[in-house]
């Protein structure tokens, strides 16, 4: 593992300035979305629904653009990058176990199975995928770099998916809506 990886991942740059770009984007429209949460005092456990629904958005998508960022870098070896990606792996594992605590714990909202998926599973998967990933630069780096752009995509389009979650939750008045007119 002394050759150099920089001509690999060379050939990545555009795709992680494409995702690093979109992710800081969005990362900024989240930003928008936790003010206009802030302002619906109708919503109950709006606080608890924001660490647990928004934050972990926020994260995984501030997730995309370090891997975006750390993976434009000029690195002599892939064992750089692969241990980066590892610990970023293991600790949005971790993260989405703590996500799903928080999850199970949370009052304000009864999650059906559709939240479990796109809020957990799916997450764990995608950061499961970034680790696979850390460990295939050791064995395949050449092959490896495709991992870490299927976990930062899947990263970027759960993030994608969820905001439009909370937003047409919130657009729609959450559990308080009143109910049809007769």
């Amino acid at each position: 593992m002394t050759e150099s990886v920089s001509p690999v991942l060379a050939a990545w740059s555009s795709f992680y300035v494409m995702t690093g770009s979109s992710a800081a984007a969005l990362t900024g429209l989240m930003f928008v979305v936790i003010t206009l949460v802030k302002g619906e005092e109708r919503l109950e456990g709006a606080r608890d629904g924001t660490a647990t629904f928004s934050t972990p958005t926020v994260v995984h998508l501030g997730t995309a653009l370090l891997i975006s960022a750390l993976l434009c870098a000029p690195w002599p070896s892939a064992a750089g990058p692969a241990v980066v990606l590892g610990l970023i792996g293991l600790a949005g594992v971790a993260y989405v176990l703590r996500v799903m605590r928080r999850t199970q714990q949370f009052t304000g909202y009864d999650p059906d199975l559709d939240d479990w998926i796109w809020y957990a599973i799916l997450p764990f998967v995608a950061y499961t995928v970034i680790l696979a990933a850390a460990i295939a630069f050791f064995t395949l780096p050449a092959d490896a770099p495709f991992a870490v752009a299927a976990g930062v995509l899947f990263l970027i389009f759960i993030a994608i998916r969820n905001a439009w979650d909370m937003v047409t939750y919130i657009a729609t008045g959450g559990p308080n809506r009143p109910p049809p007119a007769a």
